[in-house]
Formats: structure tokens, C-alpha cells, sequence
């Protein structure tokens, strides 16, 4: 079983951020990105979790936002994820932040 969410984060510097938080993650994590989609992997027991399965976070660069698509293994782990890419994005988008998140499952 898996379960998603998928927003699209309103903001004129989607490429920009995408890369930052991929180069972010890649130091820890499994990524592969370009300036305008990337994919990151998170191991089913990243930092001592222990979920079913992994989760992945799909992003896509647009003009005026950047779509963030969250599969995960179970709704515990896509409510955590939620919320570490909205505080990361955060982070690096901090002139816009807090940026609009409206997860639809």
C-alpha cells in the first residue's frame, strides 16, 4: 500500500529552490535532479525510523511554483515528510516564507 500528496507551492523561484534542497538532501540521501524535476529517496529507516517501506518526494519547476509530490508507505510517514519538505523549503525560500502549502491527498 502506498499513499500520496501532492501540492503546488506558489513561488516565482521554484528551479532555484529545487536545486538547493536536492544538493541538500543529496549528501544523505538518493538524488537525482536537473534544474526543473527532481527525486529524492528517503530510506524506510532514515534517522532511526522504522517505516514499511521507503517514501519519495517528486518536485517540478514551473514559472510561478513548484509542484512537491510525497509517495509514502503509510499515512504517519506522509504526514512526517509534509512537513520536512515544508520546513526545509521554508528554510531556503526564507525572503518568501513561510511559503503556501496545500497538500491534496
Amino acid at each position: 500500500m502506498t499513499v500520496s500528496s501532492s501540492a503546488r507551492v506558489p513561488t516565482e523561484n521554484g528551479n532555484r529552490y529545487l536545486q538547493q534542497l536536492c544538493k541538500h538532501w543529496s549528501h544523505n540521501l538518493e538524488v537525482t535532479f536537473t534544474p526543473q524535476m527532481g527525486r529524492v529517496t528517503f530510506p524506510r529507516d532514515v534517522r532511526g525510523a522504522d517505516w514499511p517501506g521507503d517514501a519519495t518526494l517528486d518536485l517540478q519547476a514551473h514559472d510561478d511554483n513548484l509542484e512537491c509530490r510525497i509517495e509514502a508507505s503509510v499515512p504517519e510517514q506522509l504526514a512526517a515528510l509534509k512537513g520536512v519538505v515544508a520546513s526545509h523549503l521554508d528554510r531556503f525560500a526564507f525572503r518568501e516564507a513561510p511559503l503556501r502549502f496545500e497538500w491534496q491527498d
